[in-house]
């Protein structure tokens, strides 16, 4: 089990908090957080394939901001599947609503499964 204190957690947390604030006010961002909204166009279209009910403006801004984070390590990062979608169920536990963690599982797992990305 991961630590709170595990410096990849802690940057990844990090990183949800800057991408869910530069939602409501664009602002600078560093390190993980600029690289994801770099790809943030590429992120979203995927995003929207694998989410069909919910246009990308609809969805719950936390739940966005987590998802473009584990997406893009999923498809720019050598992180393992698994631990993105770990990592990404834990902060939407920790920052989402009811029903954060199961979308977000949900999502990614369907992106795994059009990319044909097995672990």
């Amino acid at each position: 089990m991961k630590s709170v204190h595990d410096p990849r957690h802690k940057r990844r947390r990090l990183a949800t908090k800057q991408l869910f604030a530069y939602l409501f006010k664009p602002q600078g961002v560093g390190g993980l957080a600029k690289k994801v909204l770099d790809k943030s166009t590429e992120l979203d279209e995927e995003i929207k394939i694998s989410a069909t009910e919910w246009p990308i403006d609809k969805l719950n801004k936390i739940d966005l901001a987590i998802l473009r984070l584990a997406v893009y390590e999923l498809l720019f990062t050598d992180t393992p599947n698994k631990v993105v979608i770990d990592e990404a169920v834990e902060l939407a536990k920790e920052f989402g609503g009811e029903n954060s963690p199961g979308f977000v599982n949900g999502v990614l797992g369907d992106i795994l499964k059009r990319k044909g990305i097995n672990d």
